[in-house]
């Protein structure tokens, strides 16, 4: 398993960084307007950090970069990189926007108001794999008639995956460059040039480093509670296993290295203790 990565090594395709560039109005308009082909007079973001979580037993969401425009419509902007295995998961994608869809709906609107008053709203995700694997560079969903598919829901709901791996389809050259520049792949476009220097402005803030470094301090502690708790869950597998087969004590602790009071206790939970 690879080690959580340090300040230096992050780049715009870590959440975190992401994240922290999106903060600049300029370049997280510039981003939805290329990537969409549309203009905006001008954004906001309701929350620092878009925290969603409807009740205390559902699932929290947080997003990356949650934005509303001048009329009102929202824009959730989500980094889909891979894990630290180098794997990402994009079959699940699609449900993910689901949730995240959902959440929002609740987030946006009021006990006892109209369903009028749910806003208009696009979920894009940035993927460093083709989610489809058509190469193409965006996939948009709406919602669609099976039996006229020229006849659309109308929910005003849309959900667009932006692949980094694409070749195929019609997008802006800012977008294309930003494609290459996701994928580490040197550019000279204007606009990937003012996102770089806001990374290089970000990365030299002494506030957002040790933000950081907290934050991955904390993700290495659990991941080490993770591989132990896993261990030991391995270890206890194989002493049932031993109990079962009728092992004693004495011989299990040797083989394992685990004291004959745990292996008892182990035991007595599972219904396998020994005569004596």
């Amino acid at each position: 398993m690879t080690k959580t990565k340090t300040w230096d090594e992050l780049t715009i395709k870590d959440n975190f960084l992401f994240q922290k560039v999106m903060r600049n109005k300029r370049i997280c308009k510039m981003l939805i307007e290329e990537i969409l082909q549309i203009k905006i007079k001008k954004i906001a973001f309701p929350d620092n950090e878009k925290t969603i979580d409807i009740r205390l037993d559902s699932k929290s969401v947080r997003l990356d970069v949650y934005v509303q425009d001048d009329q009102n419509t929202i824009y959730d902007i989500e980094m889909q990189t891979t894990n630290n295995k180098g794997e990402l998961n994009t079959s699940e994608l699609p449900k993910r926007t689901r949730y995240y869809q959902a959440m929002i709906d609740m987030d946006l609107i009021e006990k006892g108001q109209t369903y009028d008053c749910l806003n208009q709203t696009y979920i894009i995700f940035l993927s460093t794999s083709d989610p489809y694997d058509e190469n193409r560079y965006t996939y948009t969903f709406h919602n669609l008639c099976e039996e006229n598919p020229t006849l659309q829901l109308g929910d005003q709901t849309t959900k667009l995956f932006l692949n980094a791996k694409g070749s195929i389809g019609n997008v802006t050259e800012h977008t294309k460059a930003f494609l290459d520049y996701v994928n580490d792949i040197p550019t000279k476009d204007k606009f990937t040039q003012i996102i770089n220097n806001e990374v290089l402005r970000v990365k030299k803030s002494e506030d957002w480093r040790r933000e950081y470094m907290t934050l991955a301090m904390e993700l290495e502690r659990t991941r080490k509670e993770g591989l132990a708790e896993g261990l030991v869950q391995g270890i206890n597998k194989t002493i049932i296993g031993m109990l079962k087969k009728g092992l004693d004590y004495a011989l299990i602790s040797e083989v394992t290295g685990v004291t004959i009071d745990a292996i008892q206790d182990l035991a007595k939970k599972n219904h396998l203790m020994q005569q004596s």
